[in-house]
């Protein structure tokens, strides 16, 4: 983000993502960098530089076009994109820059074929197949027809085969889980009694951390890879104790004010100090990408102890309660992610005030200026 009016500080430790990195290769074969979506708010390029100096040789980027930046940025290593191409342009690229789409409808694989059959060349694509997810990819009952497709056009030349896990961090849904991978295994095993011996890929995180039957010949790691544990608050959460954050997210205080009992404070008078206090107007809101549903509900991290959020979350600013904190004063650091001491933010605790998830706090806070943590 260029624009001039940000006062967030994004700090990313490519260090934590390499031991998360190294921690997922130590539980599965072969496990791709996925990097989609700016590398979940943490920095495409940079993200991906830092695993390919790990030994990742493959990386999933969320569109083509994602793909060709990380391309034209020097990556020399296997690019693969989740999305796959929604218009002919996307299949020239794809083509032209040896990016490997993933492909789930006969549309695309129509589309493709008539690109690259003008250009009189050959395009790898990783067929998607829909075990269970109901989103993307193509149903057992097309299987047939697709191999029959595939025989008719062999400009386009399947290398990888995917599906995607829809309960793989719930113990409850285990079984659902095992029938998705039975079916994967069905899929593959036809596939390659018609000639085709694809690499498959079914296990995202929490695949690769608990769950050994799904890993086949390579795993995608997604959003451990970042720090989350996928697992939090389930009877695996232990699987994910190694995992280290990368992303602390920081801005400054504005202000310092005193606010009587019986005051109002913010847009819409929701919060009345129920006794004097003393409170801090941090740099923070939702055009910051800090969402205004933590109003009367998130905190932030300042001088190692928390501060919760009082009144409404505005445009730029927030205020937040500091009565039990010690000397706070103009300019000092408030964090909205992160943080030290006790007070510290995780990512899991701010997903749960915004009623979210991690992924989301990861892309959205991570469209701010991102700095990365040296040694």
């Amino acid at each position: 983000m260029t624009i001039g009016y940000n006062t967030i500080e994004v700090e990313v430790d490519l260090n934590a993502i390499r031991h998360n990195y190294r921690v997922l290769c130590e539980k599965g074969s072969k496990v791709y960098g996925v990097v989609k979506a700016d590398a979940y708010g943490h920095g495409l390029i940079e993200v991906a530089r830092a695993l390919e100096e790990e030994g990742a040789d493959t990386f999933a980027v969320g569109t083509v076009g994602e793909g060709m930046i990380l391309r034209e940025s020097g990556c020399s290593k296997r690019i693969i994109s989740l999305l796959g191409p929604l218009n002919e342009q996307d299949c020239f690229n794809a083509a032209q820059n040896g990016i490997i789409p993933f492909i789930g409808e006969f549309e695309q694989l129509e589309m493709l074929a008539g690109v690259v059959s003008a250009q009189g060349r050959k395009v790898e694509i990783c067929l998607k197949f829909d075990t269970g997810m109901s989103r993307l990819g193509f149903s057992v009952r097309e299987l047939d027809k697709l191999i029959d497709w595939l025989k008719d056009n062999p400009e386009v030349c399947p290398v990888l085969a995917s599906s995607h896990l829809a309960t793989s961090d719930d113990p409850a849904y285990e079984e659902y889980m095992s029938a998705q991978a039975e079916k994967f295994s069905n899929i593959l095993q036809r596939l390659d009694n018609a000639g085709y011996t694809l690499e498959a890929s079914l296990a995202n995180s929490a695949g690769i951390l608990v769950h050994d039957k799904v890993h086949y010949s390579a795993q995608r790691g997604g959003i451990a890879l970042y720090g989350s544990n996928p697992l939090l608050g389930t009877e695996w959460s232990s699987a994910g104790d190694r995992l280290k954050p990368a992303m602390q997210v920081r801005t400054k205080i504005a202000a310092v004010r005193e606010l009587k009992k019986g005051q109002a404070i913010s847009y819409g008078c929701t919060y009345t100090a129920e006794r004097d206090m003393t409170v801090a107007v941090v740099c923070a809101g939702y055009a910051d990408a800090y969402s205004r549903g933590l109003s009367n509900a998130g905190q932030v991290c300042i001088h190692g102890k928390r501060a919760r959020i009082l009144g409404r979350v505005c445009m730029q600013l927030c205020i937040v309660d500091v009565s039990h904190i010690d000397n706070v004063k103009f300019g000092d650091k408030a964090y909205l992610l992160g943080g030290e001491g006790e007070g510290r933010i995780t990512a899991e605790d701010l997903a749960g005030w915004w009623q979210t998830i991690t992924y989301e706090i990861f892309c959205l806070l991570g469209m701010n200026p991102r700095a990365y943590k040296k040694e």
